[in-house]
C-alpha cells in the first residue's frame, strides 16, 4: 500500500485478505465500511471475535466446534449412538443438521487428504475415528466427504482403515440437483446418478 493509506488501515486490510474468499478489494471495502460506521459496530465485532477465541474449542469426541466439551450432539441421548457421519468440516455438519433427516453422531476430520497442499492422513482426525469405531458400538459409518479428488481419496483411505472392524461403511449418494436440467449436468455427476439409480 502507498504512504497515503495509514498503517492501521493497511494492517486491517491485510488481516481481512487472509480470510478465505476475501480478496484485496473486498478486504478494502470491509475496512472502509468499518471506518465509516459507528464505533459501536467495530467494538461489537472485536468483542465477538475475542469471545469466539476464548470460549470455543473442538469437541474432544467428534471434533465439532463447541463451547461445552463434549458437545451437545455427542451428549444428546436421543441421537442414534450407533451411527456416525464423517464430514470434512464443521460447516458440513451444519449442512447435514439443516436437513432434519439425520439423527446420528458425527466425526469432523478438519480437512481432507490433499498431497498438493501437504495434508496427509496423519493431519486429519482419522485415528480418532478408527478408535471410536473400534469400541464396537458403531454399527454404520456414513462417509460424507465432499465429492471430488480430495474427498474421494479421503473416503477410500477411511474405508481401508475401517475394513474388518465389523462396521457397515456407506457413502452419501451422488446425483442430480433438484431443479437441474440434464443438459447442464456434467458427465461425472450424470454417470454417478446413473450408477446410483433406485427403483421407483
Amino acid at each position: 500500500m502507498t504512504r497515503a493509506v495509514p498503517e492501521p488501515v493497511t494492517r486491517l486490510i491485510e488481516a481481512f485478505s487472509r480470510l478465505p474468499g476475501i480478496g484485496p478489494k473486498t478486504a478494502s471495502r470491509l475496512t472502509y465500511f468499518l471506518l465509516r460506521s459507528p464505533d459501536e459496530l467495530a467494538l461489537r465485532l472485536s468483542e465477538a471475535l475475542r469471545v469466539l477465541k476464548e470460549q470455543t474449542r473442538f469437541c474432544s469426541i467428534c471434533g465439532n466446534i463447541t463451547v461445552d466439551d463434549p458437545c451437545p450432539v455427542c451428549t444428546d441421548p436421543r441421537r442414534d449412538q450407533s451411527l456416525i457421519a464423517v464430514v470434512e468440516e464443521p460447516l458440513d455438519l451444519l449442512a447435514l443438521e439443516r436437513t432434519g433427516s439425520y439423527n446420528g453422531l458425527y466425526h469432523v476430520l478438519n480437512g481432507a487428504i490433499s498431497p498438493v497442499n501437504g495434508i496427509g492422513p496423519d493431519d486429519l482426525r482419522i485415528k480418532e475415528l478408527v478408535q471410536r469405531v473400534g469400541d464396537g458400538k458403531i454399527l454404520e459409518v456414513i462417509i460424507a466427504t465432499n465429492p471430488g479428488q480430495e474427498g474421494d481419496a479421503t473416503a477410500m483411505y477411511i474405508q481401508r482403515e475401517l475394513t474388518n472392524k465389523g462396521t457397515k461403511i456407506t457413502r452419501l449418494a451422488r446425483g442430480l440437483p433438484v431443479g437441474g436440467d440434464l443438459e447442464y449436468v456434467d458427465s461425472v455427476t450424470l454417470m454417478r446418478a446413473l450408477q446410483g439409480r433406485g427403483e421407483l
